[in-house]
């Protein structure tokens, strides 16, 4: 068992349909009123039927005051480092400190390559994306002195950081293979798997990856948040209100502690915000208590 006691997040994945920008804007408020944390929106730029990603979470921003933002996840292959760092800070500033990013290796390669994007192996998506990983953290810095980088996959010949954000940004990253999962343990600040690539039962030994690798790089596997886009009928199942049960164990066992729900239905949305939600935390806020207790 596996709880890694970071403090619990509940979330929305919202459908960027671009015939009904309205639609997308109204669920944001929704899932701010309903207490929720988070707001995330899919990045797929190949797809004419979806809004932009960063379009739309900067207009979530603009009509939202609490709830935080990223996408989920950045397809990193059609969005230079240099050019996604800049965004995010920018992002971060305009909603006054609520941006994070999660970053893709682009898993669709062929739409990717259709849309003019590179055509990388999985082992140069790997790559690339640690090279990205460490420009981003670099252009997001404190620090002000020009960047430059000569890699394999990306050169920056001289680079002034900025926009800096307000807070810290969070590097997640959405990863299934052990190379990916390496990555995240030496670079990344959470893992972002989703229920219908990850089952609960293949979580253990993909986390055990990460927190090995986080280990022989000298840093805390607990400091490394694991989020998990879920996917009502694969998991959880059954109705509502058998949901706070399945996540309540899936925390305590298996450390995860973000969840994203993707939906459109109103009444679902406030459920997960104004009901599942507290019942996870106070499930797991006891199982805590209990375990300190014991100690």
């Amino acid at each position: 068992m596996t709880d890694y006691g970071q403090h619990l997040q509940f979330g929305l994945i919202i459908d960027p349909a671009a015939d009904h920008p309205d639609r997308v804007l109204a669920q944001a408020e929704l899932a701010e009123r309903s207490g929720l944390d988070l707001v995330s929106v899919p990045d797929h730029p190949y797809r004419p039927a979806a809004l932009e990603a960063m379009t739309v979470l900067t207009a979530i921003a603009a009509r939202t005051e609490r709830i935080r933002l990223f996408p989920n996840v950045a397809n990193l292959p059609l969005r230079p480092p240099a050019l996604l760092a800049r965004m995010i800070g920018s992002l971060d500033r305009i909603s006054g400190g609520r941006a994070e990013l999660a970053l893709g290796a682009g898993g669709y390669r062929s739409a990717v390559v259709a849309e003019g994007g590179p055509d990388r192996t999985p082992a140069e998506s790997v790559a690339a994306l640690a090279e990205a990983m460490i420009m981003i953290r670099a252009l997001l810095g404190e620090g002000a002195a020009r960047i430059r980088w000569d890699g394999e996959h990306y050169r920056l010949p001289s680079a002034e950081p900025g926009p800096r954000p307000v807070h810290p940004i969070e590097l997640w990253v959405g990863a299934l293979g052990p190379r990916m999962l390496r990555l995240i343990g030496r670079y990344g600040d959470g893992w972002l798997p989703s229920s219908t690539r990850v089952p609960p039962t293949e979580l253990a030994g993909r986390q055990a990856i990460i927190d090995a690798a986080a280990v022989e790089h000298g840093r805390d596997p607990a400091a490394i948040r694991r989020l998990y886009n879920l996917q009502p009928g694969v998991f959880p199942v059954g109705p509502p209100a058998s949901w706070p049960e399945q996540l309540i164990r899936l925390a305590i066992t298996e450390g995860i502690s973000t969840f994203l729900l993707p939906t459109g239905s109103a009444a679902l949305i406030t459920t997960f915000g104004t009901e599942t939600a507290p019942a996870v935390r106070a499930g797991v806020q006891r199982h805590r208590h209990g375990a300190a207790v014991a100690r």
